[in-house]
């Protein structure tokens, strides 16, 4: 039942990328980065029933990993990328070539791997005047680092980039909300006395713009894979830092997680290579930039 519920739960997560990069993609290119682009997109009924469907999988996800232990949700939850692509080729005619599908199935493959071999337990509650604390903050800058390099990129690196950048973020906002739960449970008052839910509501707002920002810039197989990869990682490595979380370091497993890595990187790369003509009225340089 949990395995049904995980696969069922990613399936509604891909329908939710697939709907909302759909509508994103037809916003201008100076939208991006804007919160003008989420005001124009929360007015798309499209938009709404993937943040809908988003939603849902993340419920179904809650669910699943409510019965079972985070190793053996997790992996499932990261073959959305998969059912992204399928829906997007067979519901939208959009063009996935070889290049895409294997660059697809390396990232999630990679992510599987990792997830599996890694299953993170045990853990325990973190003050929020805990200098661990700042571990999240730490991935929060790499995050803006991210962006800041993509700027003056291609459509294609920033869509890479913004995605990267979104999925860190949401890694955070994972471990902001489960904090924000454990606080919540010591009693309203408590929870609102504390920073993590004021900061979770700013954070779900800034991966929000960066995921559809990278929508805006790129097809699904371009702009979905990082942003896949990089938040249950960045949550993995969250729990640790934050909620010192065990990760399991037998041979075995580092050198399924290396593997992991390696093929999630390799994926990446793929996509990177993949063909790419630029959005419809964008000028797309022989640099492979856009201006």
């Amino acid at each position: 039942m949990k395995t049904l519920l995980a696969l069922a739960a990613a399936c509604f997560l891909g329908i939710g990328f697939v709907a909302q990069q759909h509508v994103a993609y037809r916003e201008p290119l100076d939208e991006m980065l804007r919160f003008k682009l989420l005001a124009h997109l929360i007015r798309q009924p499209v938009w709404l029933l993937g943040i809908a469907a988003m939603i849902c999988g993340q419920v179904l996800g809650a669910v699943a990993l409510d019965e079972s232990d985070l190793g053996r949700v997790e992996p499932l939850l990261a073959t959305n990328l998969i059912f992204a692509l399928v829906i997007a080729h067979a519901v939208y005619k959009e063009p996935l070539s070889r290049e895409v599908w294997w660059g697809g199935l390396l990232v999630t493959g990679g992510a599987v791997i990792f997830l599996a071999f890694g299953q993170p337990h045990g853990g325990r509650t973190t003050a929020p005047d805990s200098p661990r604390w700042l571990a999240a903050g730490a991935v929060v800058v790499v995050a803006a680092g991210f962006v800041l390099v993509a700027l003056p990129r291609s459509l294609r690196t920033k869509a890479m980039l913004f995605a990267a950048a979104a999925g860190m973020l949401f890694g955070v906002q994972d471990a902001l909300t489960r904090s924000s739960l454990l606080e919540l449970g010591q009693g309203l008052p408590v929870a609102l006395r504390s920073w993590q839910p004021y900061a979770l509501i700013i954070v779900a707002l800034l991966s929000l713009l960066l995921a559809q920002s990278a929508f805006d810039a790129a097809p699904i197989g371009i702009s979905l894979p990082a942003m896949t990869a990089v938040e249950p990682i960045i949550g993995i490595v969250l729990g640790m830092l934050v909620f010192a979380e065990n990760l399991r370091f037998t041979g075995a497993a580092i050198t399924a997680e290396v593997i992991g890595l390696l093929m999630i990187v390799t994926g990446i790369g793929v996509l990177g290579r993949s063909s790419f003509l630029g959005k419809p009225g964008s000028v797309v340089r022989q640099d492979g930039g856009s201006g």
